[in-house]
């Protein structure tokens, strides 16, 4: 039993991660029905931009802020050059070629100036596990997931509380309408590819210190966060988070019970077995077409 809890909150911990990530996917697809193929290279820049205002002697938590910022930056970037071309010419493939391009420029980029080699990030918390419920739980683990479920939640907020986050919610329901009632509805969609890389560069500077930083660390976590995305419904904020926390579980315990060979093996199946039965997600609602 305390294995089990030990790999349950580990799967809690790495499944929050890949929630962030594709807490991303849903913010740009709700807006605009496109979505960023470069979010995992999002988290990676997020990782070693931190990693080198960490080098220059900025604390930790200020350092958050300022990746966070370039983050959206990025993200910004990224629909201006990349996906609004697109949605001019009403190019349905134009987007994904588009934001994968990007992702493998900013992939080269970042060999380029950090290297080839993994790079250790100093973590901001003490690195003594403490014992909980028969279980050793890093206290980056806990941050992990408190911040993750932060920014989440203070997304949602924005959406329902500020008058710019009714201009996002309005634009996800109907963008056409949205547009008749002057909203300028192509900047939104520049503000959701902001919000989507700025949680992408913010998951890369929580989870930096549990791993080894790098230019690859980021294609894995961007497909299995799609992989989420897709179990849990691209339309449901609590799906996504049930879907990061069951691919985050299912690896830690498969990893451990079968063999780390095996750990992708169950949540690529259950990826298989959503498409085949509910293409919309597990908890993620149909697209209803008027006709």
């Amino acid at each position: 039993m305390q294995i089990l809890t030990q790999l349950l909150f580990s799967g809690i911990a790495l499944g929050m991660i890949y929630a962030v990530i594709a807490f991303g996917y849903q913010l740009t697809f709700a807006t605009s029905d496109t979505l960023n193929f470069g979010q995992g290279d999002a988290l990676m820049l997020g990782a070693l931009v931190g990693l080198t205002l960490v080098g220059l002697g900025i604390n930790y938590w200020l350092m958050v802020r300022l990746v966070c910022l370039f983050g959206a930056a990025q993200g910004a970037l990224v629909e201006r050059i990349g996906v609004r071309p697109a949605i001019k010419i009403k190019s349905e493939f134009g987007w994904i070629m588009s934001t994968i391009a990007l992702g493998i420029i900013a992939k080269n980029v970042a060999e380029n100036i950090w290297g080839r080699d993994d790079l250790r990030f100093p973590s901001p918390l003490p690195e003594s596990p403490i014992h909980f419920l028969g279980a050793n739980v890093l206290p980056m683990e806990i941050l992990v997931v408190v911040g993750a479920v932060a920014m989440m939640t203070a997304v949602e907020v924005f959406n329902r509380r500020s008058i710019y986050g009714k201009a996002v919610v309005a634009t996800f329901n109907d963008r056409d309408a949205a547009k008749l009632m002057g909203i300028d509805t192509g900047m939104v969609i520049t503000f959701s590819y902001a919000l989507s890389s700025m949680s992408a560069a913010f998951a890369g500077v929580l989870i930096a210190p549990l791993t080894l930083t790098g230019a690859t660390m980021g294609a894995v976590l961007g497909l299995k966060a799609f992989a989420v995305a897709i179990i849990g419904g691209l339309t449901s904020g609590m799906g996504i988070i049930l879907g990061g926390v069951i691919l985050g579980v299912a690896e830690t315990t498969t990893g451990f019970y079968l063999a780390t060979g095996y750990k992708d093996v169950p949540g690529l199946v259950l990826l298989l077995i959503v498409l085949a039965l509910k293409p919309a997600g597990l908890f993620g609602k149909p697209a209803m077409k008027k006709v």
